[in-house]
């Protein structure tokens, strides 16, 4: 067999695997995912015609470099031909490229049109970004009553730490997911508290920078219910790996309940800022907050992780006047990894949270223990800032 014949051979060899491992790829985790939506199918059409419009360019052009490369060597005696401003082949390979180059542009234009098509949406969700979470609310056309909570990381702390067996979806859970119906058009509109973080979704073709006073809008349609997975995507700090993003897409009419029992439970937690909290029921959901929001950084012995993340036993703040210590947990510190919990707690989690602290860390054992701090105290700071 020629050496010629066997190039060509290996070529054709080559060019079938691809082929033939185009449609499994997607699977495989290689390539990209076809999704759950009809833009997401469209981007996977589009990414595999621009894919396919390479392979054989790259055919086309290595091919012709391998013919010259073995039938034209000097060792064969071949006479390279010469020749000096060819007006045809100029024009050849002027008219070839800007062909393709159309050829391209005219799909991917189109998808990119269908892409920023936002408006006549049956709802819209604001998703903003925080170091570390996703906070989702509902708008909709009363003000008075929208559905708002924050979505946080729930893996637990013995599995990142490697205490125990990682769980199938490792790092890729969340206390609170977005829900969403299907087939309704759902425009969200994306933006951040702090720094530049990025929501993606890659079952729905979606991601989209969320920066701190910008919005950008992005949509979907989702046609199939279950559970979908995506990830910050923007380098966004220490804990950049832990705000992950799950969805929930619901048949309609169980989206339509699911949200008539958040408007029910918002206005429940309106109703709690009356109720007369006792110590042991602020202890005990101040303990979930505290490890929801704060063993991260702080741990759950409350020995941190100094010199950035400082030790709250011992730390004479679990001491002091609740002033400071208010201030501190709701505006933050500056130029601190102590990010701002105002906007991120409600008046009852903030003070609960607040009382596990002293309790566990500072004056537990004290016999002048201060009085507990009430969601009302932290209503009445917060109004006055």
């Amino acid at each position: 067999m020629s050496i010629a014949t066997r190039f060509v051979s290996s070529g054709l060899l080559l060019l079938a695997v691809v082929v033939l491992a185009g449609p499994a790829s997607a699977s495989s985790g290689w390539n990209m995912t076809p999704g759950v939506t009809e833009i997401s199918r469209a981007i996977y059409d589009l990414h595999m015609l621009i894919f396919w419009i390479c392979v054989a360019i790259g055919v086309v052009v290595f091919g012709a470099m391998l013919v010259s490369i073995v039938l034209h060597r000097k060792s064969r005696g071949v006479t390279p031909a010469t020749f000096h401003e060819s007006t045809r082949l100029e024009i050849v390979w002027t008219l070839i490229p800007l062909g393709i180059l159309i050829g391209m542009a005219i799909p991917a234009t189109t998808v990119l049109v269908q892409m920023y098509d936002s408006g006549g949406e049956d709802m819209v969700v604001e998703v903003r970004g925080y170091q570390w979470r996703w906070q989702y609310k509902y708008l909709d056309d009363d003000l008075n009553e929208q559905v708002s909570f924050f979505s946080n990381l729930s893996t637990p702390r013995d599995q990142i730490l490697g205490l125990s067996e990682k769980g199938e979806h490792y790092l890729l859970e969340v206390d609170n997911p977005l829900v969403i119906p299907i087939n309704r058009k759902v425009r969200f509109l994306l933006t951040s508290n702090d720094v530049i973080h990025a929501w993606w979704v890659p079952d729905f073709a979606l991601k989209r920078d969320a920066i701190p006073g910008f919005i950008n809008d992005m949509w979907t349609i989702v046609e199939e219910p279950g559970i979908y997975r995506g990830q910050c995507a923007e380098l966004c700090g220490i804990d950049h790996g832990y705000m992950p993003i799950v969805v929930h897409a619901l048949p309609e009419d169980e989206y339509d309940a699911w949200y008539a029992d958040q408007l029910q439970l918002a206005r429940a937690e309106e109703q709690l800022m009356e109720q007369d909290w006792s110590e042991a029921e602020l202890l005990a959901r101040g303990e979930k907050v505290y490890a929801t929001h704060c063993v991260g950084c702080h741990q759950a012995d409350g020995q941190g992780i100094p010199p950035v993340f400082p030790a709250l036993a011992g730390n004479a703040m679990m001491t002091g006047d609740f002033d400071t210590h208010m201030e501190v947990v709701y505006h933050g510190r500056a130029g601190t990894a102590m990010q701002a919990f105002g906007p991120v707690l409600s008046p009852v989690d903030m003070a609960s949270v607040m009382n596990y602290q002293r309790h566990a860390f500072g004056d537990a054992g004290s016999s002048e223990r201060s009085a507990p701090v009430k969601p009302k105290d932290i209503a009445s700071f917060a109004a006055a800032q």
